[in-house]
Order: C-alpha cells, then sequence, then structure tokens
C-alpha cells in the first residue's frame, strides 16, 4: 500500500525566524488516519521525532540540499526509525555523562517569554559563560529550535517535562558535547 501524505514546508517560517511548532502540530492533527505528514524543514528536526514517536509516528529523513531535510513521518506503512514513545528527553545523544554535570552557575525563568526570547536569552546566556559550566532555565514548552541550535555550537544538553506536565527544564552544559551517533 502506497503512503499518502501531507505536505507542509515550514522552511520560510524557519528562514524568517518563526517557530512552526504550532502549524506543524496543526498539520498533524488534520492527517487522516491512513495519512503520513512530508515536513520540510531547514535542519534535520530531531527533537520532532520524540514529539511525534509519542502520537505513534515513524519517520524517515533525509537531507535533499542546501542543509535542507525532507522527513516523512507515517504512523505505519513506510520503513522508519521509530522514535520510542516512553523516551524522555534526558536519553537524548546530547545528554550521555550528564549524571556527573557540575551545579547550575545561572538559573533561568523564561516561562512567561514569548518564542523566541526563550532560545535568545539561553543562547546570549551560555555565551558568557566559561565551558564546563552549567545552566538551567525553566521553559513552557518544550524548546524544539534551541536543542539543534544548542548542539550545532557544541553544547550538551538534558531535559524534560516537570512533575507538573506543563514546566520544561532544560540543563546546558557549555562547550561540551555528549556522543553522538
Amino acid at each position: 500500500m502506497t503512503q499518502d501524505y501531507l505536505d507542509l514546508d515550514v522552511r520560510p517560517i524557519l528562514r524568517d525566524g518563526g517557530e512552526p511548532f504550532e502549524k506543524i502540530m496543526e498539520a498533524v492533527a488534520a492527517l487522516a488516519p491512513d495519512q503520513g505528514l512530508r515536513l520540510y524543514a531547514t535542519f534535520k528536526p530531531i527533537p520532532l521525532f520524540q514529539v511525534l514517536g509519542r502520537q505513534g509516528f515513524g519517520y524517515a529523513a533525509r537531507e535533499i540540499g542546501g542543509g535542507d531535510w525532507e522527513v516523512l513521518f507515517s504512523r505505519a506503512d513506510i520503513p522508519a526509525e521509530t522514535a520510542p514513545a516512553a523516551t524522555p528527553a534526558s536519553a537524548t545523544p546530547s545528554a550521555a555523562g550528564a549524571s556527573d554535570w557540575p551545579a547550575p552557575v545561572q538559573e533561568m525563568d523564561n516561562r512567561e517569554l514569548e518564542p523566541p526570547e526563550p532560545m535568545v536569552r539561553i543562547l546570549a546566556a551560555i555565551e558568557e559563560m566559561r565551558p564546563g559550566e552549567v545552566l538551567s532555565a525553566l521553559l513552557c514548552r518544550e524548546p524544539m529550535f534551541l536543542l539543534p541550535e544548542l548542539e550545532k555550537r557544541g553544547h550538551a544538553w538534558r531535559g524534560g517535562f516537570e512533575p507538573d506536565g506543563e514546566t520544561y527544564k532544560i540543563t546546558v552544559r557549555v562547550g561540551e558535547t555528549g556522543d553522538k551517533a
């Protein structure tokens, strides 16, 4: 059986500095039961694999040139790398070895800020920190676009939702990365 896909190109939103997470989730909610999502993005959206994996989607990703990516999200009908539904963000490759991190030297509460301000504040703060130092931040949502940016800049991170289910806590170790697959 051939998979039918809804196409969503978020590259213009990303290039304009916007955050397309809401648009992506609206598209996923609008999918028919036998339909998948074909997403075009300006980076490999690794955090999205986990988010949609919790909703029963597998994925197949390929770089299509110029740093752009095509990702096929499917419920069942394509060979896919499946994102485990129960994997917390703290188990991502970037967090390997994070149990021996020092206490945070800076803590931020960004829950009241609108995107992209939390990301901007976190990136600015870690630019002022020394390698090996740790920053902790509270957010009102999972930082989908911050995570690949941290890895691109060589910082390790771990994160996940707090027990209240609404607060996302991220911890960043400056200038160090975890093991990458």
